[in-house]
């Protein structure tokens, strides 16, 4: 399977997606949302591959990086078809990456977890449904961008707030709750401060709930009594519809690797410390 055909199933699964949504069904668009979460550093294509090919994959990786990790893959197992890109320095003089440039794309072979035998790998250390640490560096990565956060006794009823620049969360929620309030409010921080936001405020608060969705599911929190039904992304509009989740998907991916630097970040100074 060429690049090629690999982006007409890809726009042929978002097609398939917005004539479920038009009758009614949001199923699909929640297992999307759920494998945004597990593949979180992918692009919306390949999350709409790997979901499209391999429904129940949870961890994919290529054939040499699972060798690296001590797992090998089984003798005629099919590779999942992602899209993976072409690059070529702009300066041939120039050795750094950030010279480089995305000439085109062309189809790689991931294989799940599933579909190896070999060393297990290292279990999440997060219980389910307490995020742990990673709350700290959510407020820390808040911070960093900027926004000014505090935390307040009475909000009208609301749970959280943000307001462009200060986002404002009710003090002794529960762990997981203040998570997900952390992560819905920043998603409406760095999604919609812009000329370029949805003007309807529903889809406005669906996209950074979706975001919240997917950021809670990727860390490993239980998020299916908070979550709800995100038919109304769609609006009979496929465009749009693929417009929403991009921005889910990128905002969620930048919302989980600021929270991995700042517990790597955090990691190196309590070992500096003991040192």
């Amino acid at each position: 399977m060429n690049a090629d055909e690999l982006k007409k199933v890809t726009t042929e699964a978002l097609n398939q997606l917005s004539a479920a949504l038009e009758q009614g069904h949001s199923e699909s668009l929640t297992a999307l949302l759920r494998t945004m979460a597990r593949f979180h550093r992918y692009s919306l294509h390949n999350v709409c591959l790997i979901i499209n090919q391999r429904r129940e994959a949870t961890r994919v990786a290529g054939f040499h990086a699972w060798r690296k990790l001590g797992r090998f893959v089984r003798k005629g197992e099919k590779g999942i078809a992602i899209l993976a890109p072409i690059t070529a320095r702009r300066d041939a003089d120039a050795a750094d990456g950030e010279s480089k440039t995305v000439m085109g794309f062309r189809a790689a072979y991931v294989f799940d977890i599933e579909q190896t035998d070999g060393a297990p790998l290292p279990e999440s250390a997060e219980a389910s449904g307490d995020p742990g640490a990673k709350t700290a560096c959510l407020r820390a990565a808040i911070v960093s961008h900027g926004i000014a956060l505090d935390y307040v006794g009475e909000l009208d009823g609301a749970l959280g707030t943000s307001s462009g620049g200060r986002i404002q969360v009710l003090i002794d929620l529960q762990p997981a709750a203040e998570f997900m309030v952390l992560a819905h409010e920043y998603a409406h921080e760095l999604l919609h401060r812009r000329d370029d936001r949805p003007a309807s405020r529903d889809t406005r608060e669906l996209e950074a709930e979706a975001v919240a969705f997917v950021v809670g599911q990727a860390i490993g929190l239980d998020v299916t009594d908070s979550s709800r039904d995100y038919i109304h992304l769609y609006r009979g509009d496929s465009a749009a519809l693929a417009e929403s989740l991009a921005r889910i998907q990128r905002t969620a991916g930048a919302i989980l690797a600021a929270i991995q630097t700042d517990e790597i970040n955090a990691g190196l100074e309590a070992s500096q410390s003991a040192a």
